[in-house]
């Protein structure tokens, strides 16, 4: 019956995850993927017959994964190969100075006392302690909860839960807050880079993000044939338990009847009626109209304005030289505020970038060696999400970004590795850009913002779209929903998304009148 039938709209990682979870309550699952792969943003490309990661390159928060799949009857360690990383990341900068970070903090706590001397790993301790107490006042409330309001966010704590509300210190921002612990601008710029994990500035996210670091020593996971693997294996756990996977559907319009969600249509015209509807796609695509005008009253809208970072990104098949790469490395710009201010205030490029390099190939031991050959890397660099501008109308910021533009940011990017020790070497038909314009034609009405909307500012984290949309019958998936961007969190979201649904089938259930022999019925 169609009222059992439940549409996931997108197969990534909350859709994923929702359509698992719906899958192993017994409804009927069926979920729509415009792509011709799982995984959303978690995706490969293939360069030269090889495959690599594409998208998130870290995989934190196990517990997420380990007990959605509990809830499926399965085991995370029976589906998936991880290996926990020793060091988190190797970091450098152009003056030669290097710190890696370590799992263990007191490890990390030694390196950072070598760097910058026993105040700084001092200061590291506190800032591992106030990264715990927020992450444990945090956990509960506002990561496993719905979306929470800030009085809500307080009665959920409850009475023992204030004290620690109270020391998490939401109204500061993450750049300012560091500079208590930190006086090594160079640290500032380590930690500061956590804001980008939900694609925000240092200057504008809440202080709050210091939760990161602990999130981190929590455990950061290997995966064993790349991070795409994960997608893969949920739709497969969700296939085994019922659900049906459907690639190359492309999703054109919510359909509404009596108020409510009961469908959708394809582009080719197919009409596809459900009892409800999962949406795992960024909320932005609903506030723009691109899914009908109902869907468009069933968010709030998303300004530009508010949109979090986008990402120029480059892979490539190179043999590295000069530079001990880890799985996780960053070399980092001279000038860090000079870098959001280029992306944040005029809409470009940043003339002289940071970038991330994830090394696929290499595993996180402090002593890894390299592989021999070409190697699978990953480059990315921050951008704005100005990827729908149109490049006739370019004045002004933002603009549309030209291909001399990113020609040049490119040029800047492997020269920022060079000067920091790393020679890549490589052939053009090896490597493979994606561009903020390639986001927005990916994932539509968001520019290319990666992260649905940016935490900045003490309300951000509150502004998000809970599962519950304003329309009865479409719930809401993805990293542009509460609980935020990230794997993990995307799963959350979808857990939120199948919880809810169910509580209002049962609700739905419970009010529904009762038969009586004579044919009337009662309440």
């Amino acid at each position: 019956m169609k009222d059992d039938r439940v549409l996931v709209v997108g197969a990534g990682i909350g859709g994923l995850a929702a359509a698992l979870d719906l899958a192993s309550r017994g409804l009927e699952v069926r979920v729509l993927e415009r792509a011709p792969t799982p995984g959303g943003k978690l995706r490969e490309v293939e360069i030269g017959g090889v495959r690599m990661d594409a998208g998130p390159t870290v995989f934190t928060m196990r517990w997420v994964f380990d007990e959605l799949l509990a809830h499926a009857g399965a085991r995370l360690e029976d589906q998936l190969s991880l290996q926990r990383a020793e060091v988190l990341a190797r970091h450098a900068w152009d003056d030669g100075s290097r710190l890696d970070l370590f799992a263990d903090v007191e490890r990390s706590a030694d390196a950072i006392g070598s760097f910058a001397g026993a105040d700084a790993a001092r200061g590291y301790r506190a800032f591992c302690d106030r990264a715990r107490q927020i992450h444990d006042a945090l956990e509960h409330p506002f990561l496993r909860g719905a979306r929470p309001t800030p009085l809500s966010l307080v009665a959920r704590a409850g009475l023992r839960g204030m004290p620690a509300l109270a020391r998490i210190s939401p109204f500061g921002n993450l750049w300012d807050a560091l500079g208590g612990y930190f006086r090594d601008p160079r640290l500032q710029q380590l930690f500061g880079r956590y804001a980008t994990y939900c694609g925000s500035s240092p200057w504008l996210a809440p202080a709050t993000l210091m939760l990161v670091a602990h999130v981190e020593q929590q455990g950061v996971w290997l995966v064993e044939g790349g991070m795409h693997r994960i997608a893969q294996m949920l739709a497969r756990l969700a296939t085994e338990r019922g659900a049906h996977v459907q690639y190359g559907a492309d999703v054109a319009e919510i359909l509404v009847s009596g108020g409510r969600a009961t469908g959708v249509r394809l582009g080719d015209g197919e009409r596809i009626e459900a009892g409800a509807v999962v949406f795992n796609g960024d909320v932005a695509a609903l506030g723009r109209g691109l899914l009908g005008a109902p869907g468009a009253r069933a968010v709030p809208a998303a300004p530009r304005a508010e949109r979090s970072l986008s990402a120029l990104t480059f892979n490539l098949r190179a043999e590295a030289s000069g530079f001990a790469l880890l799985r996780h490395s960053v070399f980092f710009s001279r000038d860090y505020a000079a870098e959001f201010d280029d992306i944040l205030r005029r809409g470009r490029l940043p003339t002289e970038p940071t970038v991330y390099v994830c090394a696929q190939d290499r595993s996180a031991a402090h002593d890894a060696p390299a592989p021999e050959g070409a190697e699978r890397l990953l480059c990315i660099v921050n951008a704005p999400a100005s990827g729908d501008i149109d490049a006739s109308d370019a004045a002004g910021a933002p603009h549309a970004l030209h291909p001399e533009e990113v020609q040049t940011c490119q040029h800047r990017t492997f020269d920022r590795l060079s000067r920091c020790g790393l020679r890549l070497d490589f052939q053009d038909t090896q490597m493979q850009a994606t561009t903020p314009q390639h986001f927005d034609r990916m994932f539509p009405g968001t520019g290319g913002a990666l992260y649905g909307q940016a935490s900045h500012g003490w309300a951000a984290s509150f502004s998000r779209p809970g599962a519950r949309s304003r329309l009865p019958g479409l719930y809401l998936a993805g990293g542009s929903t509460h609980p935020g961007p990230g794997v993990p969190m995307a799963a959350l979201s979808g857990r939120r998304a199948a919880e809810s649904l169910m509580a209002d089938r049962a609700s739905t259930s419970r009010s529904r009148p009762a038969a009586t022999p004579g044919g009337t019925s009662m309440r």
